[in-house]
């Protein structure tokens, strides 16, 4: 008997654990249409395309919670990291990166 109250106490955490991960932990589409990997690492997360010409390299690391997010994006094809923020609104992330904080560019990426 008190085999099953372990057992079930073991799914009701894996269950809870599922349900609380972040809004931005997952795959992402970039504009140009490769796919880009959200997960936790070093207290935060980070950003890595999973697909495209830069497979492999990681773009991007922020921290936050509960769909807002700071931290540094980088532009693969320039090498070139700004300053950036990220929103997760539903299925859509939408990405800002700026230097200085006067000049800024968006992006909104769909949940793969």
């Amino acid at each position: 008997m008190m085999r099953i109250f372990t057992i079930a106490a073991v799914l009701t955490l894996v269950a809870n654990n599922a349900r609380a991960e972040d809004p931005i932990v997952g795959n992402w589409k970039t504009e140009l249409g490769d796919t880009a990997a959200i997960a936790s690492c070093g207290g935060g997360y980070c950003i890595t395309l999973r697909s495209g010409k830069h497979a492999g390299k990681q773009i991007g690391t922020f921290h936050g919670r509960d769909g807002e997010y700071t931290g540094k994006i980088t532009d693969p094809d320039a090498n070139k990291t700004y300053d950036g923020s990220l929103t997760v609104s539903g299925n859509a992330l939408k990405m800002k990166g700026c230097v200085l904080k006067v000049v800024c560019e968006s992006q909104t990426w769909p949940r793969m």
